[in-house]
């Protein structure tokens, strides 16, 4: 191979040579790009998602292959997001595959100077019989004037910025309706 072959493999070379100025064309690929393809064509089905950090719902595509995530991508039919993702929701993938995210509760016990792996089955117990223990603790069927409340004031909730209408909705029924908590606010941003 002489050294005008081993040249021309360069791709400024092969720009220069074949007048491609913007790169954008085959002169700027290698043999190891021309056999690249994205992960998402080895999916064998693809699952219609909402991003999960803020109230803004953008639309995403969960791309599947053999039930594992392959990839997270924009939803191009999503009417709010049109296939767009801040850097949050482009990094989704991350969150719901990477290797730091805890699959197990971590409590530490009143005074306790040591946190202990729980598994989420027990601390949902345990959150369980907290509320209806305060609840029932705290419950005031009239006030001090004598009509009837049916309230506890000694359950407050503030819910998260990640939280879309209609899950606001349902909560504020739960806690309202179903426990009686009057104290039900959220940090929505928008």
């Amino acid at each position: 191979m002489g050294l005008f072959d081993l040249l021309s493999r360069w791709p400024f070379i092969r720009q220069f040579q074949e007048k491609d100025s913007t790169a954008l064309g085959d002169t700027a690929m290698s043999e190891r790009s021309r056999q690249l393809e994205p992960r998402t064509v080895q999916a064998d089905k693809v699952v219609p998602s909402i991003c999960p950090y803020c109230a803004v719902g953008c639309g995403q595509r969960v791309y599947v292959k053999d039930g594992r995530i392959l990839d997270i991508e924009g939803d191009e039919d999503s009417p709010i997001s049109r296939g767009r993702l801040c850097p949050k929701g482009a990094a989704t993938f991350q969150l719901v595959t990477g290797s730091h995210r805890l699959d197990h509760v971590l409590y530490r016990r009143p005074g306790a100077m040591q946190w202990e792996r729980l598994p989420l089955h027990k601390a949902m117990e345990m959150v369980a019989e907290r509320v209806k223990k305060t609840r029932d603790a705290t419950w005031e069927a009239r006030d001090s004037k004598g009509q009837w409340v049916n309230r506890t004031l000694g359950i407050a909730h503030l819910g998260g910025a990640t939280l879309d209408n209609e899950e606001n909705y349902l909560i504020k029924k739960l806690f309202t309706v179903g426990l009686g908590i009057v104290q039900v606010e959220n940090q929505a941003r928008i």
